[in-house]
C-alpha cells in the first residue's frame, strides 16, 4: 500500500529494480564421524557436536593427533615370511583419512567425534558401530554438509568365527547413513567402502568376489541412489616413516618364535638363538624385553664375520641399560621423544629385522579404506571444475597402490552387477599410476540415478532453488509472485546450462520452468496455499563407455 503523506517536504521512495537470485549452494563439505584422540574447543567437550575446519592444523588444534596403535609380532616357522603383525590396541583411521582427504584436494568439512580412543579411565577402546551410529543424528541439524562418511565403519572388529553376521553389522550402519541422506535431509551423499578381510588380502586363497558379495547382501535395497562405495582399500603414505617407533610393538610372540634361524642350530659361544624373539611389552617388560632380538640379530652379524663379539655385547648394553645421561630401552621414558627416538635408530641400526618388522608395522598401519580420499577426490573436482564432473579417470594421492589388483575382465561384475549396487574400482594403470576407475552409486539400475554426478548434480540445483524460493513464503499467491519465482529460478538454471551442467543446445532444451493457474496449479491448490513449480532439467551424463568403430574400405584413387 502506498504511503500517505501529510507533511509538506520532499520525500524518497526506493524500489527493486530486479528479482532475488538464487546462490548456488556448496558441494564439497563431507561430513566426517569417528573417533578423535581429543575432542575439545574453548575448554568445551565437541563429542557429538559438529564442528566445522578447514585444515589439518584445525583438526589437529581440535581434535589432536594419531592413536598410539599397538600390534603383536608373532614367528611364523617360516623362513621367507618369519612373523605375522596383528593389530591389537587402539585402532583408528579418522586421524590418517583427514590427511587422505586433505592430501587429495579437500577443504571445507565437517567432524562429528564419538569419542576418544582411551575411555574415562584410560583404557584404550575399540570401534563400536553403535556409537558412530550416534554421530549421525546432531548432523540433522546442520544443513552445509552435502557428504557422509564414516571411515571408522570399515575396521570395526569382526570375530572370524561370526565373520558374516559381523560384517552385515557395518553394512546395516551404512544403511543408515543412505537413509540419512535420501530419507532425512535429501541433500546428501553417503561414501561407503567395501570390508576387507585384510588376513587374506594379500594371499593366493583371496576371495574379492566373497567380500563384494557379503556387501552387496548387507547395503539392502533402500535409498540407493544416495550413495556410492569403492574398493578396493589402499596402500598410502598417510603415516611417515619417522611416526612408527618401538611403542607401536606391545608383544613379539612367544620364546622363540622370531628368529633368523627357525631350527635353532646356530650357536656362537654357547648362546642359543632360540632366545631371538621379545618375551612381552618392549617399554614394560623386564631384562629379558629386547635381549632375545638383539643377541638373534648381533649373533648373526658375529656369524657374517661383520662384528666381533665384545662389540656386539657393547652395542647391545648400550640400548638395553645406557647411562644415566642417555637411559637404554630399560630405563625409557616413553614420554620423553627424544630418548625414545634415540634408542629407536640404535635399535634400527643393529637390527636388520627390527627394521623390517618397523617397515611391515607401517605398510600394515597405512592400508586405509578408501571412502576419505575419495571425498577430497569428491571435493577437488567441485571445486576445479563442477559437481557435474564425473569423479572418475581421477589420480589417487599419496597411494603406493591398491591392496588388491582389479582387472578389467573382473570389474565387469563389480561395475555392472546383475542388481544394480555398483561397486566402484581404484585400479593401478602402468605409465598412469592409481587411477579412480567407476562413476556409479548403488543403484546401478535406474536410468535417472545410475551415475554419481546427475545424483549430486539435481542434490545442488534442488537445494540452490530451494534456498532461493523461501523469501517467496506467505507472499501472495498470485501472478506477480508467480512471475518473479519463474524468473529466479530460469535465470539460476541459465548459468547452470552456460557452467556446462544442463546439455543443450539452447537454455530451452536444457531445461523449462512452468508455473501457473491453470498450468501447475488449480483454484484448490490456492485455497489450500499451496504454490506448485514445475522444474524439467537435462543432466548431462558421463561418457562411461567409448566404442569407436573401424572398418576398411575400398582404395579410391
Amino acid at each position: 500500500m502506498a504511503r500517505i503523506y501529510k507533511t509538506p517536504g520532499v520525500y524518497i521512495e526506493e524500489r527493486s529494480a530486479f528479482p532475488n537470485s538464487a546462490v548456488p549452494v556448496p558441494t564439497a563439505v563431507p561430513a566426517f564421524i569417528g573417533y578423535t584422540e581429543n575432542a575439545i574447543r574453548d575448554k568445551k567437550s565437541l563429542i557429538l557436536k559438529p564442528t566445522k575446519i578447514s585444515s589439518y592444523g584445525e583438526y589437529l588444534q581440535f581434535f589432536g593427533g594419531a592413536p598410539k596403535t599397538k600390534v603383536t609380532v608373532t614367528g611364523t616357522g617360516d623362513p621367507t615370511l618369519p612373523y605375522d603383525i596383528a593389530i591389537t590396541e587402539s585402532y583408528f583411521t579418522l586421524h590418517n583419512q583427514m590427511k587422505m582427504f586433505f592430501s587429495n584436494g579437500g577443504t571445507d568439512c565437517y567432524i562429528v567425534s564419538v569419542g576418544k580412543y582411551v575411555d574415562d579411565d584410560g583404557a584404550p577402546v575399540t570401534v563400536n558401530l553403535e556409537e558412530l551410529k550416534k554421530g549421525i543424528a546432531p548432523l540433522l541439524k546442520e544443513q552445509e554438509p552435502t557428504m557422509l562418511v564414516i571411515p571408522d565403519a570399515a575396521i570395526a572388529p569382526v570375530d572370524p568365527a561370526d565373520q558374516e553376521n559381523a560384517v552385515k553389522a557395518i553394512y546395516t550402519l551404512y544403511q543408515d547413513m543412505l537413509k540419512h541422506c535420501g530419507v532425512d535431509m535429501q541433500s546428501r551423499f553417503a561414501i561407503t567402502d567395501v570390508w576387507m578381510d585384510r588376513a587374506k588380502y594379500d594371499t593366493d586363497d583371496y576371495d574379492m568376489q566373497a567380500d563384494v558379495k557379503l556387501f552387496r547382501n548387507g547395503i539392502g535395497t533402500n535409498n540407493l541412489q544416495w550413495g556410492a562405495t569403492y574398493f578396493p582399500w589402499l596402500h598410502t603414505s598417510a603415516i611417515a616413516p619417522d611416526e612408527i617407533t618401538l611403542l607401536n610393538i606391545a608383544e613379539f610372540g612367544a620364546e622363540g618364535d622370531v628368529r633368523p634361524f627357525p631350527d635353532g642350530t646356530f650357536n656362537d659361544k654357547n648362546e642359543i638363538i632360540d632366545k631371538a624373539a621379545f618375551k612381552s611389552s618392549l617399554i614394560d617388560g623386564a631384562a629379558t624385553t629386547l635381549a632375545g632380538l638383539l643377541d638373534t640379530a648381533l649373533n648373526q652379524d658375529v656369524y657374517d664375520g661383520v662384528l666381533k663379539h665384545s662389540a656386539a655385547t657393547d652395542i647391545k648394553n648400550s640400548l638395553l641399560i645406557g647411562t644415566d645421561d642417555e637411559p637404554g630401552l630399560l630405563k625409557l621414558d616413553r614420554n620423553n621423544a627424544d630418548d625414545v627416538k634415540r634408542v629407536n635408530q640404535g635399535l634400527t641400526s643393529v637390527s636388520s629385522m627390527f627394521k623390517a618388522v618397523l617397515r611391515d608395522v607401517r605398510k600394515e598401519l597405512n592400508l586405509l579404506p578408501p571412502s576419505a580420499t575419495m571425498a577430497g577426490i569428491y571435493s577437488m573436482i567441485d571445486n576445479t571444475v563442477g559437481v557435474f564432473q564425473s569423479p572418475a579417470n581421477v589420480s589417487v594421492g599419496s597411494v603406493m597402490n591398491p591392496a588388491v589388483n582389479i582387472s578389467a575382465d573382473q570389474q565387469e561384475s563389480l561395475n555392472v552387477p546383475i542388481n544394480g549396487k555398483a561397486v566402484n574400482a581404484i585400479r593401478s594403470f602402468p605409465g598412469k599410476g592409481v587411477l579412480v576407475w567407476g562413476a556409479r552409486t548403488l543403484d546401478g539400475n535406474s536410468q535417472d540415478w545410475r551415475y554419481i554426478s546427475v545424483r549430486r548434480t539435481v542434490i545442488f540445483i534442488e537445494q540452490s532453488i530451494k534456498f532461493a524460493a523461501e523469501p517467496y513464503v506467505f507472499e501472495p499467491n498470485t501472478a506477480a509472485t508467480w512471475s518473479n519465482m519463474k524468473a529466479l529460478i530460469v535465470n539460476f538454471l541459465t548459468n547452470v546450462w552456460q557452467s556446462g551442467a544442463l546439455a543443450g543446445a539452447t537454455a530451452e532444451d536444457a531445461f523449462s520452468v512452468d508455473v501457473g493457474l491453470g498450468s501447475t496449479m488449480t483454484p484448490v491448490d490456492i485455497l489450500d496455499g499451496y504454490m506448485r513449480i514445475s522444474v524439467k532439467i537435462a543432466v548431462t551424463r558421463p561418457a562411461e563407455f567409448i566404442v569407436i568403430t573401424f572398418e576398411q574400405k575400398m582404395q579410391q584413387s
